[in-house]
């Protein structure tokens, strides 16, 4: 990740994306329609220590999909890149 957030002009694109983040958040209504109307097979694994999206946001999905399955790891933000096992063998199953 770092070789390709570290290439020329990438960090205006990265701090345009945050600074945009609002125009996701509104979306959260429409989102949150799909899931309710069609029901998706939905996985969600979480870095229970995450201290940008905390735990609550993952179980949040089930108001609308109480099927989801959501699994917390003891990781933080980047789960991705201390527990890419487990969230793959999560994926398998």
């Amino acid at each position: 990740d770092s070789f390709y957030l570290a290439r020329p002009g990438n960090e205006e694109i990265q701090l345009d994306l945050f600074g945009d983040y609002k125009s996701n958040v509104a979306l959260y209504p429409a989102f949150q329609a799909y899931f309710r109307t069609h029901k998706p097979p939905f996985l969600a694994v979480w870095g229970k220590n995450d201290p940008f999206f905390l735990p609550p946001g993952a179980e949040a999905f089930k108001r609308d999909m109480p099927d989801a399955v959501v699994r917390f790891l003891d990781t933080g933000h980047f789960a991705l890149e201390t527990h890419a096992g487990d969230i793959a063998a999560a994926i398998r199953d």
